[in-house]
């Protein structure tokens, strides 16, 4: 009988036999940075950074090119609509614009800025993520 590690067991199961997803978290207050990051790990991604404000979100960007941004609206420096048009990887990296407000109050901003979706963040889940990446 072959036993593996326990941490074997504790991986979702749809990580094995691929690389997870790589995750930028961008979100001014720390508390939900901390709570994303618990989420979207639970959820087989891999935060790689984390980042306050647009500025260093979009050097952040920049550098190491991560599969997913997942982007505050409301930033300190500047939008998160900003940061997306900005970023102009959005065909290659998965942003998805998060909000304590509803996306309707949006308009088509979140379409016009080339995200690839929006999530209320008290409706964020591994899954809900999951589901702009497919």
């Amino acid at each position: 009988m072959v036993r593996f590690p326990a941490l074997l067991y504790s991986m979702p199961s749809a990580t094995i036999g691929r690389v997870a997803p790589s995750v930028v978290i961008v979100d001014d207050h720390p508390s939900f940075r901390a709570s994303a990051r618990a989420m979207l790990e639970a959820g087989g991604f891999e935060v790689i950074a984390e980042a306050a404000d647009g500025s260093t979100a979009l050097e952040l960007l920049h550098r190491l090119r991560p599969d997913v941004v997942l982007l505050d609206v409301q930033l300190p420096d500047m939008s998160g609509f900003d940061v997306c048009v900005e970023c102009g990887d959005v065909e290659e990296t998965a942003v998805i614009l998060v909000s304590s407000r509803d996306g309707a109050d949006f308009g088509d901003l979140i379409e016009r800025c080339g995200a690839r979706g929006f999530i209320p963040k008290a409706e964020l889940t591994g899954e809900a993520v999951a589901a702009f990446v497919s």
